[in-house]
């Protein structure tokens, strides 16, 4: 049962429980407990059977069927000034004394691909698109990190959180670990008829230095290479939304997104569903994989990750979010994230590949990527 409102101040962060599902954005999302897993096709009924207000969520895999968890207690926030909680009351775990630990040292961190491999995929996936193969194509690789310590995914959670809350920061069980990561990618949000979704393609590093930061994101604005990355994306998420929508609108050219390590080309979309409104994870099933985390054409590019990929993603890149029993809800791409498994994390970094794309430039954007998350990890 509902048992009232814990006040709008009330950190979702704190009402997580291990085995529970959390995701946030400037302070709205939701944070549960353990409870029922239902396959996510299922979700919707599954829903219909429990008290208003509960809400079925995790992160589904980046290929194939996944599940959702309906937690037993659930905090809820969809309006800045209300703060629901369904279920029994969990007192709040705090994150307290934060304290960095080393720095990981080389012996520590495992590459795979190593980094000579990669630049040579990322060359064959450029002479495939130019060769007319594909248009664009996402590479991905990981490090494997022996922490020597437990990795504490709340803690982690809570400085990615600190360091962008502007991202979605989000913890779910995921394999035989647990996903946790700040993801600036929404992939689709319904709330009603109103749909939205906001696509982030091509990228360039952020500077310390004012000058030399302007000159990053101008740079980006410019890049015929980037553009072409953001474009095909776009084009994707509006042809499979258009059909589904009476009234659907983008930007009419893509602006700068800031992120605290990396400034992104981003469209806003928005529009109004036709009835029979679809769910928010009909949405997800008629999105995902969009071009920002596969390529495009889907098969052609799916068939070439599979050759040029030596792991296997599992949730990395896979829609992470929630649902409600109305149909409503928000999902985001698992991006920016690990696999915490005790000790061990497992990190993920990817690049979209086009016929301009330079092998060195790619690397040092996942890099870029994996530098930024192995300090987060220290405080994990």
């Amino acid at each position: 049962m509902t048992d009232g409102s814990p006040g709008p101040a009330f950190d979702l962060l704190a009402a997580w429980q291990p085995g529970g599902i959390y995701i946030e954005r400037d302070r709205m999302g939701v944070a549960t407990g353990p409870g029922t897993w239902v396959p996510s096709e299922d979700a919707p009924a599954a829903l219909g059977r429990t008290e208003p207000g509960a809400v079925a969520g995790g992160v589904l895999p980046f290929e194939g069927e996944g599940e959702l968890l309906i937690g037993s207690c659930i905090v809820r926030r969809h309006d800045p000034h209300v703060t629901t909680r369904i279920g029994p009351t969990m007192p709040p775990a705090l994150v307290t004394g934060l304290v960095p630990s080393d720095a990981f040292g080389a012996s520590q961190l495992s590459y795979e691909p190593e980094p000579a491999l990669f630049e040579g995929a990322v060359r064959e996936v450029a002479r495939r698109v130019r060769g007319g193969d594909l248009r664009k194509a996402v590479l991905a690789r990981t490090i494997e990190v022996g922490a020597g310590r437990t990795l504490d995914p709340r803690r982690l959670a809570h400085r990615l959180r600190a360091v962008d809350p502007h991202a979605f920061t989000f913890i779910a069980p995921a394999g035989e670990g647990v996903l946790v990561g700040a993801s600036p990618e929404l992939l689709v949000s319904r709330r009603g008829t109103e749909v939205r979704a906001n696509p982030l393609a091509g990228s360039a590093p952020r500077s310390g230095d004012r000058d030399e930061d302007r000159a990053f994101a101008d740079g980006l604005v410019r890049s015929s290479k980037d553009r072409e990355e953001h474009a095909v994306v776009v084009e994707a998420v509006m042809e499979v939304l258009s059909p589904l929508c009476e009234r659907l609108r983008a930007d009419p050219e893509p602006v700068l997104a800031e992120t605290p390590n990396v400034w992104h080309l981003s469209t806003r979309i928005e529009g109004r569903l036709r009835a029979p409104a679809p769910s928010a994870l009909d949405l997800v099933a008629a999105l995902h994989p969009t071009p920002a985390v596969a390529g495009t054409p889907t098969d052609v590019a799916m068939g070439l990750l599979h050759q040029l990929e030596s792991f296997d993603r599992g949730s990395y890149a896979g829609p992470v979010g929630w649902i409600d029993a109305a149909g409503d809800g928000t999902w985001a791409i698992a991006l920016r994230c690990a696999l915490l498994r005790g000790e061990q994390a497992t990190l993920y970094a990817g690049a979209g590949i086009v016929g301009e794309s330079d092998p060195a430039a790619e690397l040092d954007e996942t890099d870029r990527k994996f530098r930024a998350f192995l300090d987060a990890l220290r405080w994990g």
